[in-house]
């Protein structure tokens, strides 16, 4: 079951970000510097970021053990990336 919602919440995500071009350059900045470098020697050997990675960003996002992201929760994280990359 939680499977399932992990599943759905990443879909809503992408569908929400989709809908939405002015994030689609950042969202894909994110992407590339989540996938770990020389991805294609690890296994599933997709440019995916790690488990560990993934885990720790929602720990340190949401707390808890089982966090799920929603959509609005990413699309400020997107607007307060592309805002940094602006400053720096």
């Amino acid at each position: 079951m939680n499977r399932i919602r992990r599943a759905f919440a990443m879909t809503s995500i992408v569908a929400g970000v989709i809908v939405r071009p002015r994030y689609w350059a950042v969202a894909l900045r994110v992407a590339g510097r989540m996938v770990p470098s020389r991805w294609w020697t690890m296994r599933p050997y997709l440019p995916v970021p790690t488990a560990d990675y993934v885990k720790f960003r929602l720990e340190t996002q949401y707390g808890g053990s089982a966090p799920q992201p929603n959509l609005p929760d990413v699309l400020k994280y997107l607007q307060w990336v592309r805002q940094w990359d602006a400053v720096s």
